[in-house]
């Protein structure tokens, strides 16, 4: 069936224990506001963002056949995100993170090496899946380790074949990889989503316009610096700006567990309809700003509608 968009990456359960502070920490036991389990993981948190901003997608994933994994694939469903291609792995044990969320909204996020985050691979991967798609989404290099430059390199040479725009974000190394390790599939990407921190550690520079300019030498066609609550940088060839983020009123909680994820979704919502450079990263604040207004990665936004009024406030 063709797709507007194929997200590939991690599909997980995440489990957000907010408010912490250090203090809690050193308690015995301790009463917090909420202790629940949401969905995660970068593909499904986009592909769910995704197909509530009014675009066909298709989840290429793989959880276990488990309580966590079934909950993935039910969630998913609830959304009408596309699971012919999520493979249920008897090997693999549905991740399940837990998120440490300060009052601030910032949030560590504490992992288990033995699930599927860490143990999905290239068997788990359907390469003849990559087709009758506008655009492939790689969720985030380095998120999976098993999935390496080398089998990211057999995705998007897919892709290309199927004459599909490519858009790629990126996490922090788990391996302590660096920017040689990806240099290879770099000039497929069409659009790059780094937030700030991390496109200076994989360029090793200072400066929003110096990172973009490397990464734009090494191949990469367009590039995207999220800078948290600031908004984001844009730049290839043709242009260069600043693009302001939508302020949260005060009177919200803040939880910024798949923020870098809603924005990448908003971008690539507006980018099947062909909209411009500028206004992809604009909806994407949008989105992005909206997501931060709930606990958890996609209870934010629930349709296009409350993207485009931000929007339209903004140029009144």
């Amino acid at each position: 069936m063709s797709q507007d968009v194929i997200c590939v990456g991690t599909a997980l359960v995440d489990i957000p224990l907010f408010p912490i502070t250090p203090k809690i920490l050193d308690e015995v036991s301790a009463p917090i506001e909420d202790i629940s389990m949401k969905i995660g993981g970068d593909a499904i948190n986009e592909a769910i963002i995704i197909s509530r901003l009014g675009k066909k997608v298709s989840l290429v994933s793989a959880v276990g056949d488990d309580v966590a994994g079934h909950y993935v694939i039910k969630m998913a469903k609830k959304n009408k995100v596309d699971i012919s291609n999520l493979k249920i792995d008897s090997r693999l044990t549905t991740s399940i993170n837990v998120g440490l969320v300060k009052p601030d909204g910032q949030r560590t996020f504490i992992t288990n090496k033995n699930g599927s985050l860490w143990k999905m691979d290239e068997t788990d991967i359907d390469f003849s899946s990559i087709n009758n798609s506008k655009i492939l989404s790689m969720a985030s290099i380095f998120n999976n380790p098993l999935i390496d430059d080398q089998v990211i390199l057999k995705i998007f040479k897919q892709a290309k074949k199927e004459n599909m725009l490519i858009c790629a974000d990126i996490d922090a190394p788990r391996l302590g990889e660096t920017i040689d390790d990806i240099k290879y599939i770099l000039p497929y990407i069409d659009y790059f989503f780094p937030n700030d921190k991390e496109a200076a550690h994989l360029t090793g520079l200072t400066g929003l316009e110096n990172q973009a300019n490397l990464l734009l030498k090494l191949g990469v066609k367009n590039i995207i610096i999220k800078t948290g609550d600031q908004g984001c940088f844009i730049k290839n060839k043709y242009l260069m700006k600043f693009i302001p983020s939508f302020k949260v009123p005060s009177k919200f909680d803040i939880d910024t567990t798949g923020a870098g994820d809603n924005f990448a979704a908003g971008f690539i919502s507006k980018l099947v309809e062909g909209e411009s450079f500028e206004n992809c990263a604009l909806f994407g604040n949008a989105v992005a700003s909206i997501s931060v207004r709930e606990l958890g990665a996609i209870n934010g936004l629930k349709n296009k509608d409350q993207a485009e009024q931000l929007i339209t406030k903004r140029k009144r």
